[in-house]
């Protein structure tokens, strides 16, 4: 005579062994793991999706070359970004910042290098989050600084007065620096109409409505003249 096999009753919880439920919770973590990637990863398609970018050149008057022009996005109603993770780095080289114009989302943290073989020192007069001096260093060392409002910092050393860069903090991701020529490229901007904005050092531009289409460029090029 065979004996019916048992079966669970149904508000009796499964019975693993210890070994059994680690498992168990290895496999869930690394299923959500999945899930919360592929959801990302299908965030960022849908929005690259529907993005174009914006291109142009800039021409700076009376001046050397075209460079270090800030053509950026000033804001975009009712989005507010999360800064990197990943620091931005400004060097000190042969007695130069480098980069001379740094443009960065506002929430940034900057590592600021010394690559030389003598000391070097940052600080700002006008920060917007109020003045800062991060010091002396020697070579090898890196101080940082968070940027945290919006707004143009000005960054010199004590030690080498000569020595001047700008530290450009914006609202959104959407920026470019020019190169020589006056060329400059935002790329992946969602679709839609926004305010392009400009900076410069010595030189200004009124700023330009632009509508970026779902796919594509489109192409928006300023005249800078003294301030």
């Amino acid at each position: 005579m065979t004996l019916p096999l048992s079966q669970p009753r149904a508000n009796e919880c499964s019975t693993y062994l210890p070994w059994e439920k680690i498992e168990h919770s290895n496999r869930r973590i690394k299923n959500m793991k999945r899930l919360v990637f592929i959801s990302f990863t299908l965030l960022a398609f849908t929005a690259t999706m529907f993005a174009g970018d914006i291109v142009g050149k800039v021409k700076v008057q009376r001046a050397k070359n075209n460079a270090n022009v800030v053509v950026y996005i000033d804001k975009i109603e009712g989005k507010v970004f999360e800064p990197p993770e990943k620091h931005a780095v400004m060097d000190q080289k042969n007695l130069v910042f480098i980069p001379h114009v740094l443009p960065v989302l506002v929430g940034t943290t900057v590592d600021f290098l010394n690559s030389d073989d003598v000391l070097h020192n940052v600080f700002s007069p006008d920060c917007p989050d109020g003045k800062f001096n991060l010091g002396t260093w020697a070579k090898g060392i890196v101080k940082s600084f968070t940027f945290k409002k919006p707004g143009v910092s000005t960054l010199l050393c004590n030690v080498h007065p000569e020595m001047e860069a700008f530290v450009v903090a914006v609202r959104t991701p959407y920026f470019a620096v020019s190169d020589e020529e006056g060329n400059y490229t935002i790329k992946d901007v969602p679709a839609g109409k926004y305010t392009l904005m400009v900076w410069h050092e010595k030189r200004k531009a009124k700023p330009q409505v632009v509508e970026v289409p779902e796919k594509g460029t489109v192409t928006v090029n300023f005249e800078l003249k003294r301030k």
